[in-house]
């Protein structure tokens, strides 16, 4: 059987693909990525990202505003994506938000007010949330449980912590997502993650042009290499790529809302 993925977190309205994105696109269904989720990452981005779903029927868009982008989010921003996540269908999730404590691109006490507001916007709109999370573990876990991300769920992004920061998250009712690193020689925790996360607990990523799984390092990252990292998942629970892959892909669709193939598709 072979897999039907979904690519949980891409940026494919990034410039990095703005020369060949159509190629782009058609390399990743021929690879058996059945459904894509571009993210947001600013006011101008989140735009980007929606305007580029509605015009491709396997990609869909989340809204939201990266920590590294915190300082630039004002009340028109939030009244932005608000409009954005209501008015489009093809909007499924709120994100990419959450914080990052290891390049500080914004302070952190703005991270953390953009990450609850956002959290709110995600329970008023009822979408679930796409969280970033990079040296701030502890940080992004409390505000997690104190603004009631139970309420609507949401994915742990390209996940870098160790075991027990994964049982957190899923007693918040995250997903965990895998990326690239997971295939790296040096990935030292998450071997042990993944096989201790239920499969129905599991999603994968490509996070492109970003964190190329391990054959690709170097280069732009896309969405035709996620079969890469969904074989290093499987290998690590010991289960059949395209089971796997399957099971993956209906648990993304049903935490975003989105309608399941029918068996044997």
């Amino acid at each position: 059987m072979s897999p039907a993925l979904f690519d949980t977190h891409a940026h494919l309205h990034f410039p990095e693909f703005a020369g060949d994105l159509p190629a782009v696109l058609q390399r990743a269904r021929s690879a058996g990525v059945r459904w894509m989720l571009t993210i947001g990452t600013s006011r101008e981005s989140s735009r980007a990202a929606v305007a580029l779903a509605e015009q491709e029927a396997d990609v869909y868009a989340a809204v939201g505003i990266h920590p590294h982008d915190a300082s630039d989010a004002d009340d028109a921003t939030f009244d932005e994506l608000r409009r954005l996540a209501e008015s489009s269908p093809r909007v499924v999730a709120v994100g990419e938000i959450g914080l990052d404590f290891f390049r500080n691109l914004s302070p952190r006490e703005v991270q953390a007010e953009v990450f609850r507001r956002q959290l709110a916007l995600a329970r008023q709109v009822g979408k679930p949330a796409l969280v970033h999370c990079r040296d701030a573990h502890a940080e992004t876990l409390e505000i997690l449980k104190a603004e009631g991300v139970r309420d609507v769920r949401g994915i742990m992004h390209c996940f870098s912590g160790d075991e027990a920061v994964a049982r957190q998250c899923l007693d918040l009712g995250l997903l965990i997502s895998l990326a690239g690193p997971i295939t790296y020689p040096n990935a030292r925790k998450l071997p042990a993650v993944v096989q201790m996360v239920p499969a129905d607990c599991l999603v994968v990523e490509t996070d492109c042009p970003f964190l190329p799984p391990q054959p690709y390092r170097g280069q732009r990252n896309e969405p035709a290499y996620l079969p890469i990292t969904a074989a290093r998942v499987a290998e690590l629970k010991g289960v059949p790529v395209g089971e796997l892959g399957s099971r993956m892909a209906a648990n993304a669709l049903a935490l975003l809302g989105l309608p399941s193939p029918p068996p044997g598709t």
